[in-house]
């Protein structure tokens, strides 16, 4: 098992700075990174490193289940790396799993495994989330000047490319290629037969085909772009074409070359080698040396498909991404990367115009949702700021099935959400939206539902149970999708249980009959979920503006 471990030496903390841990679990490694975030710059410190090819990605071939054997070298990684943070006085780690826990069928239970033995917390997040963690990570470390680049990350399991010139990123796309799978697909000699190579060839092209295609049309007319390599595998491709042209390797491979031409006379070569003489190439690890080829030839492939000649290297890459992204999250960048701070509000958004969502409707539902769920705070539930996030983007886009049938369009409204593609969410976060847009009306949530079921333990099926009722209720308050209910006051009553909800039309004459009537059709979920009694009573305009009014909006 190769283990790498690095701590370099730093100096006693400002009381602004702040230490903070970023654990990538790959397919074909675990890396992980301790950092000073500093937040007057704002940038970041690392003063620590972990990497260990665990090789999750190794799974049983009949059931496609990660093997005990690798979430045992895995588990022992990760245990060494939360004794390197709590060493270093981390005040968080941030963990996130990638393309084979994704996959596993059993990967859930490794995480919950994970938490219950170390107490980490380990996000899984999807593969256009992690392309764009990717992104950040680059950006950390590399300078665009307002120029398009694209980005190809090859890891273990899934190959990402991004495109983007230091604002917003044009594209994102993770696809199933990656070094430890086509190895195992299509390594079965030693050396590879030629047979073998030429389908390995042909597998990765048809595969990187697609997505090439659309990152290439999201270039302007004779706009040309600089590719960037990251991860272990163009690194390592990297440091032998550079270890044997300068006769030593160097330390550090930020902003070194490749070329075409180059890599293309590295594979040649590498697919005459056995393993043991691959072993003996300069700069080139014994676990490296094993899955080499197939990395080699996903990066040949994308190169020939993109137009691209060379590529330069950065260091920087998915567990970097993990830090920026925490320091947006936190407030700690406010002029570099500033699109990113609202990349949920912005990505909920883009996918509710993507299905034809009406998004005026949407955001009064949103609106009435968050009222409710601000003035029943500390009364009927205790749910935070993360919940109530999850709530709002439910709440845009529980409709969004429509774009697929009226009919059932709730359990439409499920999938395209779960499949969507939304950034800035954790995949356990997705599945929540998804069920709240699922739950929005008809059936109540039921064990005997799979999506429900795919929701990770009792607390996620709680969030479900109680906020997918809020929903239910914002949704019958804009039953005409007209607005015709201006706002919404929270009268509770604690000896009866009772929850009066008092609301104002925007016409003074209308009397929201058809807004009552859906209202109390769907009482039902809530009343039940937090044992109370609803009553709703549309007020004269005189008396709401006695009552304090909500201005509920998602930060």
């Amino acid at each position: 098992m190769a283990i790498e471990h690095h701590l370099n030496l730093w100096r006693p903390l400002s009381f602004t700075e702040r230490v903070v841990g970023a654990i990538d679990v790959g397919t074909n490694s675990i890396h992980m990174v301790v950092v000073q975030v500093q937040p007057n710059l704002p940038s970041f410190k690392i003063i620590a490193t972990e990497k260990d090819m665990v090789r999750l990605g190794e799974r049983c071939q009949r059931t496609g289940e990660l093997t005990d054997v690798a979430m045992e070298r895995a588990i022992a990684t990760l245990r060494r790396c939360r004794e390197l943070a709590d060493g270093l006085h981390a005040e968080e780690v941030v963990g996130v799993a990638t393309s084979a826990v994704r996959e596993a069928p059993n990967g859930r239970e490794f995480l919950e495994r994970v938490k219950k033995e170390i107490g980490l917390e380990i996000d899984l997040i999807p593969g256009e989330e992690e392309a764009r963690r990717i992104y950040l990570g680059v950006l950390s470390g590399l300078e665009f000047q307002e120029k398009p680049h694209i980005i190809i990350d090859i890891g273990g399991g899934s190959t990402e490319l991004i495109l983007g010139d230091g604002h917003e990123p044009r594209y994102l796309s993770s696809t199933k290629v990656g070094a430890v799978r086509l190895t195992e697909m299509f390594v079965q000699s030693d050396p590879i037969s030629d047979r073998d190579y030429e389908c390995l060839r042909s597998y990765v092209r048809g595969m990187l085909d697609w997505p090439t295609e659309s990152l290439c049309a999201h270039l302007a007319p004779g706009e040309t772009a600089q590719l960037v390599g990251t991860s272990g595998t163009i690194e390592s491709l990297v440091m032998v074409h550079t270890c044997e042209k300068q006769g030593n390797c160097p330390t550090s491979l930020q902003g070194y070359a490749l070329t075409l031409e180059d890599l293309q006379a590295l594979i040649d070569r590498l697919r005459k080698l056995t393993f043991t003489q691959r072993c003996q190439i300069l700069g080139m690890s014994e676990r490296r040396a094993e899955i080499i080829l197939a990395g080699a030839v996903i990066l040949q492939e994308a190169m020939v498909l993109l137009g691209q000649s060379s590529l330069i290297t950065c260091d920087r890459a998915l567990r970097e991404g993990i830090i920026v992204d925490w320091m947006l999250t936190h407030g700690l960048i406010e002029d570099r990367l500033r699109y990113q701070s609202s990349v949920r509000q912005r990505s909920t958004y883009s996918l509710g115009e993507k299905f034809h969502v009406n998004l005026s409707s949407s955001e009064r539902v949103a609106g009435f949702a968050l009222a409710l769920f601000d003035q029943t705070q500390e009364i009927l539930h205790s749910w935070t700021e993360a919940e109530r996030e999850l709530l709002w983007s439910a709440a845009i886009l529980h409709n969004c099935g429509h774009y697929v049938s009226h009919s059932a369009h709730h359990k439409h409204s499920y999938y395209l959400v779960r499949h969507g593609g939304l950034l800035g969410y954790t995949d356990a976060e997705i599945e929540i939206i998804a069920n709240l847009c699922r739950y929005h009306r008809k059936n109540t949530p039921k064990k005997k539902h799979e999506n429900y079921r795919n929701l990770q333990g009792r607390q996620q099926r709680h969030i479900v149970d109680q906020l997918s009722a809020i929903l239910r209720l914002a949704a019958a308050l804009d039953r005409r999708q007209i607005g015709a209910i201006n706002s919404l006051h929270c009268e509770w009553k604690a000896p009866e249980r009772e929850l009066i909800l008092h609301l104002q039309a925007v016409n003074p004459q209308d009397q929201c009959d058809l807004e009552l009537w859906s209202l109390n059709y769907k009482k039902e979920p809530f009343e039940s979920v937090f044992s109370v009694k609803l009553k709703a009573v549309l007020d004269s305009p005189q008396r709401h503006s006695e009552m304090p009014v909500s201005t509920a909006t998602v930060s």
